[in-house]
């Protein structure tokens, strides 16, 4: 049968299968190139589009109020530049003056150094040798002086980059939050009507989580400024009210290691006064980490965005897998977004009682009776005493 087949010749439809498996092959080989081409301007486009949901509300607010989009969008990057300009400003001057005094007060500190060493591990240590050692390594000190010059045009070329990608993000942010309008209405005319309110509910979630989300994060910073603000100013540490804000702001708007470099400054800075005020600042910093994870982090995000903590740790690690630092720091609004969105076309059922569903609760609900009725009793016992105080 084979041999029949063959020996009639080449089928017709062989050469242009061949033919059309090449191009696929092709197509698919430039569109793969394409997209790792292009996947910095689809991450900086996700990252501006979720901006722009934040910004959005905002910039609505004044567009009903009689402000042109364009004007009340740039109103809300001055805002903000204006901020994390103030910010940067107190964070830098906090630096400096530090910096300043470490360095002055550096000789004492290594005595101080030296004089614990020798105390604890018996060794005769002197500044003379650790000075001596210092000017016997400037050798390898030279060498790693020129390898850190050779690498500046890295450095500056690494910053220019990063410049250029927040100046792309402001951009496009911009776009899509005066245009916010436009916007839709020209994703909607790609769709056939059944489908254009699908995508206007999901743009609707995204906008309501996304907004919520920065919502409650700026509340646990402002509860997180006053709280370690008044713990400084007690300890006397300088800078009292800047270091404040930079815990606010980096325990919740840095992902995953956020509270971590938050801690990590005014431990150093209080180390330069005291080191008892160093351990007092340490175990502020993890009291209150506690108190706002299992006090205010979920009566405030339960509000606003609805996400559970598993959720959204999971979807930080998620995000921070796939996109880096930038999906660890959309990943919770996109978790809420895509959570809010099948929710609403996944039918849920009533789910009848059972007490292999709820465990111990038949258990605590005793628990809570016989309370009740303890406080009865007590109640009773109480009104009995007072209408015969004589007996």
């Amino acid at each position: 049968m084979a041999s029949s087949i063959w020996g009639q010749g080449m089928p017709r439809w062989l050469p242009r299968a061949m033919v059309m498996a090449l191009v696929l092959v092709g197509v698919f080989q430039l569109a793969d190139w394409a997209f790792r081409q292009l996947i910095d301007l689809l991450v900086m486009l996700l990252v501006a589009f979720f901006l722009s949901l934040a910004i959005e509300p905002a910039v609505d607010r004044m567009a009903a109020r009689g402000v042109r989009r364009g004007l009340g969008t740039f109103l809300v990057f001055i805002g903000l530049a204006v901020a994390i300009a103030g910010f940067l400003t107190a964070l830098g001057t906090l630096l400096v003056d530090q910096v300043a005094k470490i360095a002055g007060d550096l000789p004492h500190l290594v005595q101080n150094l030296i004089d614990w060493v020798n105390r604890t591990f018996n060794q005769n240590l002197s500044l003379d040798q650790l000075q001596e050692k210092l000017l016997k390594d400037s050798g390898n000190i030279e060498k790693y002086a020129q390898q850190a010059a050779d690498n500046v045009w890295g450095v500056s070329s690494t910053l220019i980059g990063g410049l250029f990608q927040m100046f792309t993000v402001g951009l496009f942010t911009f776009y899509f939050t005066a245009d916010g309008p436009r916007v839709r209405r020209t994703v909607c005319s790609l769709l056939p009507p059944a489908k254009q309110a699908e995508v206007l509910r999901a743009w609707e979630i995204a906008l309501a989580k996304t907004g919520g989300y920065l919502y409650s994060r700026a509340l646990l910073a402002v509860a997180s400024t006053v709280a370690h603000w008044i713990m400084f100013s007690i300890l006397g540490l300088p800078y009292a009210a800047a270091l404040a804000v930079w815990v606010g702001v980096m325990s919740q708007f840095v992902p995953t290691i956020g509270t971590y470099l938050a801690g990590a400054l005014p431990v150093l800075v209080a180390l330069t006064v005291d080191p008892m005020d160093a351990l007092w600042v340490l175990v502020f910093v993890i009291v209150y980490q506690q108190i706002e994870n299992y006090l205010l982090h979920p009566r405030i995000t339960a509000r606003t965005v609805d996400v559970h903590p598993a959720v959204a740790f999971g979807s930080v690690i998620a995000g921070a897998a796939l996109l880096g630092a930038v999906g660890a720091l959309i990943a919770i609004p996109v978790a809420a977004t895509l959570q809010g969105f099948v929710g609403t076309y996944v039918r849920r059922y009533e789910v009848q009682t059972d007490p292999r569903i709820d465990r111990g609760a038949d258990r605590k609900g005793r628990r809570a009776r016989r309370r009740e009725a303890a406080r009865r009793l007590h109640r009773m016992v109480r009104g009995e005493r007072q209408d015969h105080p004589d007996e």
